[in-house]
């Protein structure tokens, strides 16, 4: 029998993304800068969350999220994971991709 966490009320689990010591422009981070949000992927989704509309966040979603209120979950030896309040999601990203037809859909980041 395997352990997962099944997050409650209106948050889901996120995997912080590893912390990056440059930027993409090649500029290197020291080891102190604060970030006031990160990025993650969603591992987990609570069923509030799932069966509400306003809130289409979904299981894989890369996301942006601000740490303050996210609780660590110490389920992992590296704390990668954290439950996170739904309303400190800022944002998700999102790719557009084509149809055949030419319109233009999203989809999550792959």
């Amino acid at each position: 029998m395997s352990e997962y966490v099944e997050p409650l009320g209106m948050r889901v689990l996120i995997r912080k993304d590893e912390a990056r010591q440059k930027t993409r422009g090649g500029i290197v981070l020291p080891d102190n800068s604060e970030i006031p949000t990160i990025t993650g992927r969603v591992v987990e989704v609570s069923v509030q969350v799932e069966r509400n509309e306003d809130f289409p966040i979904r299981k894989y979603d890369k996301v942006l999220f601000h740490p303050k209120d996210a609780i660590p979950v110490d389920f992992e030896g590296n704390n990668l994971l954290f439950v996170v309040p739904i309303e400190d999601i800022v944002a998700v990203f999102r790719r557009e991709t084509r149809r055949r037809s030419g319109k233009a859909t999203s989809d999550s980041e792959d």
